[in-house]
């Protein structure tokens, strides 16, 4: 699966890596049970806080391989609708039983994409935190934090991009045993509007 985890530094390197001849593409067009209130306590006693859902295991349907079709937006936040596409795959593996794992990208298209995802269960907060790296940059971005949610995940985070602040939103969704979708996306106006600038649709590789 896709390691979008905040690819702000990535979208920006590879903004001045590919060919101004590339041809204009249309961006693509393109639930787990909340956990049952507790009986109220007695009018005696201190209402206690209400059950924390135990995400550890989010990603669990995620380890194993799979092919990955990327779809990005050349120059965000510029008006621009043009899109490039890539191919690769995606390898996702566990790591403490769960409670982390490492996803690899290694896409093809205008240019050559290598990149990593480093995700960490936090088990007070129970976040996920998405830390991601590219080959090009060799160090680890502002990390993407949030939750699973009626089987969507949901991560955000404020970076800077292209000496702008921008708020990031990274979305897993569509989730089923053999696909699932990516989407990043960016705001400039505190969360009102969303431009998507990264897609993504992978399918499971059987071996």
């Amino acid at each position: 699966m896709l390691l979008i985890a905040s690819a702000v530094a990535a979208l920006a390197a590879e903004n001045s890596a590919v060919p101004a001849a590339t041809d204009a593409k249309q961006r693509p067009g393109f639930q787990t049970a909340r956990p049952a209130s507790s009986t109220a306590p007695p009018a005696s006693s201190t209402a206690r806080p209400a059950s924390v859902r135990d995400g550890q295991h989010d990603f669990d349907w995620e380890f194993g391989k799979w092919h990955t079709h990327l779809w990005r937006l050349k120059q965000p936040l510029s008006r621009s609708n043009e899109w490039v596409e890539y191919d690769g795959t995606t390898v996702v593996r566990k790591i403490w039983d769960g409670r982390a794992n490492l996803v690899e990208l290694e896409v093809d298209g205008p240019t050559h994409i290598e990149a990593l995802n480093l995700r960490l269960y936090n088990p007070e907060t129970h976040k996920w935190s998405l830390n991601f790296a590219s080959s090009k940059g060799g160090t680890l971005g502002t990390p993407t934090v949030g939750e699973f949610k009626n089987g969507r995940g949901e991560f955000f985070d404020q970076e800077d991009f292209n000496g702008r602040p921008v708020l990031v939103r990274f979305i897993i969704s569509d989730i089923k045993p053999e696909s699932c979708k990516f989407e990043q996306s960016f705001s400039t106006d505190g969360g009102k509007t969303w431009e998507a600038n990264w897609i993504a649709i992978d399918t499971r590789v059987k071996e």
